[in-house]
């Protein structure tokens, strides 16, 4: 390690965002450096070990298809894999994989390792100052300095952590390891950005021999079609031999589940004032369900292994802050849980997040361009969500590095693009979450769709290896040639496209397909590759006049977006404009008409005003 080189990017965290920084970052050729409090703990799944999920598992894809590594290490860790929605249309399907979670952290940390222009080094950034030509400067607890042209900050949930055990807590980044205190404080009253406050929490972890699963509903492991890489490249960190698929349980509370709750509701912290960070809606704690929602006698709760060489399994559904008797008790009023051994207590965690409204849709914070922000800190939930703004964050680093000028995602291009448009647009009061419902145009943001969408922009902007590139050319010329037979029509005026409309494309129908079929194409039932264009033309011929609809609407977003607002705008000089949404529009700044008509109370009326005065801006003057 040397301490007096100046990198070009230095990435602070370890979590599943800064991993993702740090390869884009140094697959684009800069010099990078990750600081993590512990080299062991890269990539820990800190709370639920799974991938995926409803609008995630889109976002893994996105990620795969930009070159990042979580979609492969997923598939290379997987111990179950669901497509979940399958019964609703395929803008809706979200791939899902329960991973070992031991074997996830140690495949991602060999990703780092591996990568060239990459270094790791064990130890806490304490401070972080940023000269006036924008170069970064990092100081460790050792006194070491670090020094880069830009800098990633992916803290996750250790800005000034705090555990919350019933009425005791202790500081904490997460079970385990120590909370960030110095930083945020160099990040707030030496950087002036602005800081709030945030909870989630996670639940107890339980010992399988303890447990009865014959009082639970089972639910094994699917045989997907694809899992989440779109590449065929081994995965070179081969953290196992072979793939073993471990089930899940499904049980539900009792009313004496809730009845505990609500004689001890007085002893959650969250209650009684303790807890000043707010928390998710999406993913409230069980005592918030039971508050929340007395009309549901019982919740659904998912028993989830914790990997292969652990009997742990992760009580997916009751997540709660409760004192530890209380915890011991609900857990035991669950069927099949009477004798259960809490090997790990559930916590609340609250830590400060920035308030996203500082930075721009390339993640940069406009008050420092040279200073980038991903994950948790920019007030987002989830381990896919991290990985997603991780990934742009260093790509832009790195260009900022190179003296090249950032780029952004657009929400008609990726969930990913829905997601930061989202935080930074929006008043950011709760954890983000992202739903397949926030995106305006998902029919096009399919999952099986997402190489089509994204490899094209990887390539362009460098992060894509070449393999992975060659690949998808290879795929992408196959699916024209396959398109343009499927369209010819027959003597009955009927075409394969036609014949493949009725289909979903789950692995039973594409068996099921004749020969003949697939012969007309050109194609091999065997190949996986193949397989997939079927799938594709059939979910393209389907759905095509909602897809053309969308282009329409998609037409119409491109034309506001290509309406640029400067920076600095003199909004008061626009007269019929809202006090409220004079202000609004002040305090996002927004950058195009597009993302200024999504702000929360701007009118259509008063967005076609800012266009008439933005037109009167654009004429020369005679």
């Amino acid at each position: 390690m040397d301490f007096q080189k100046t990198y070009d990017v230095i990435v602070v965290g370890g979590g599943h965002a800064a991993c993702e920084a740090a390869l884009a970052s140094a697959r684009l050729g800069a010099e990078t450096l990750i600081l993590t409090f512990n080299l062991d703990h890269i990539a820990q799944m800190s709370c639920n070990p799974a991938i995926g999920g409803i609008a995630k598992g889109q976002v893994v894809r996105e990620v795969d298809a930009m070159g990042g590594a979580m979609g492969r290490v997923a598939d290379a860790t997987a111990i179950q894999f669901r497509m979940l929605n399958r019964k609703k249309g395929p803008a809706v399907w979200s791939p899902r994989a329960q991973c070992d979670k031991q074997c996830y952290q140690r495949a991602m940390k060999r990703e780092l390792e591996l990568q060239e222009h990459l270094a790791i080094h064990q130890a806490e950034a304490v401070d972080l100052e940023i000269a006036k030509d924008g170069s970064v400067s990092v100081t460790t607890q050792f006194g070491d300095m670090f020094r880069s042209k830009s800098a990633v900050l992916a803290t996750g949930t250790f800005l000034s952590g705090k555990l919350h055990y019933g009425t005791k807590n202790f500081h904490g980044g997460r079970a385990g390891d120590p909370a960030s205190i110095a930083l945020p404080r160099s990040l707030s009253e030496k950087l002036g950005l602005r800081l709030g406050r945030l909870k989630t929490g996670t639940p107890p972890r339980l010992l399988a021999r303890s447990l009865d699963f014959s009082k639970m509903e089972v639910q094994h492991s699917e045989s997907p079609e694809n899992m989440f890489s779109f590449f065929s490249q081994i995965h070179e960190a081969r953290p196992r031999a072979e793939r073993k698929d471990m089930p899940c349980y499904l049980v539900k509370s009792t009313k004496n589940t809730a009845g505990i709750v609500k004689e001890n509701i007085d002893k959650s912290p969250l209650y009684a004032g303790v807890i000043t960070g707010i928390g998710t809606r999406y993913c409230p704690s069980f005592e918030d369900k039971i508050s929340r929602f007395p009309h549901h006698e019982t919740h659904q709760i998912y028993l989830e292994p914790e990997g292969e060489s652990t009997e742990e399994y992760y009580a997916n559904g009751i997540s709660t802050s409760l004192p530890v008797d209380v915890q011991i008790a609900m857990i035991r009023s669950i069927p099949g849980m009477e004798n259960a051994v809490l090997t790990r207590y559930a916590y609340a965690i609250e830590y400060d997040f920035v308030f996203p409204d500082q930075i721009e849709r390339s993640l940069g914070t406009k008050k420092y361009p040279s200073l980038f922000l991903a994950g948790q800190i920019n007030g987002t939930s989830g381990y896919e969500e991290a990985a997603g703004q991780g990934l742009l964050a260093g790509l832009n680093a790195a260009r900022h590095a190179a003296g090249m000028e950032t780029v952004e995602l657009g929400r008609d291009t990726s969930y990913i693009g829905v997601m930061i448009d989202d935080l930074v647009t929006k008043d950011i009061i709760e954890p983000y979450r992202l739903f397949t419902s926030r995106a305006e145009y998902r029919l096009r943001l399919r999952q099986d769709n997402a190489d089509l969408r994204l490899c094209p922009l990887a390539i362009q902007w460098n992060i894509l290896p070449k393999k992975q590139a060659a690949e998808f050319a290879d795929y992408q010329n196959r699916l024209y040639k396959a398109r343009e037979k499927a369209s010819v029509r027959g003597a009955e005026g009927k075409t394969t496209a036609d014949s493949l409309a009725s289909i979903k494309g789950d692995t039973g129908e594409l068996d099921a397909l004749p020969q003949t079929l697939w012969e007309q194409l050109e194609l091999n039932p065997a190949n996986r590759t193949d397989r997939r264009i079927i799938a594709q033309i059939a979910v393209e011929t389907k759905y095509k006049g909602y897809l053309e609809r969308e282009a329409v609407a998609v037409e119409n977003l491109r034309r506001l977006e290509e309406w640029s607002i400067p920076k600095n705008f003199d909004y008061d000089s626009i007269k019929g404009l809202r006090n409220e949404s004079r202000a609004k529009l002040k305090h996002v700044a927004p950058t195009t008409l597009a993302q200024a008509s999504r702000i929360d109370g701007v009118t259509p009326a008063e967005t076609a005003l800012l266009q008439v005065h933005l037109k009167r801006r654009a004429k020369p003057k005679r």
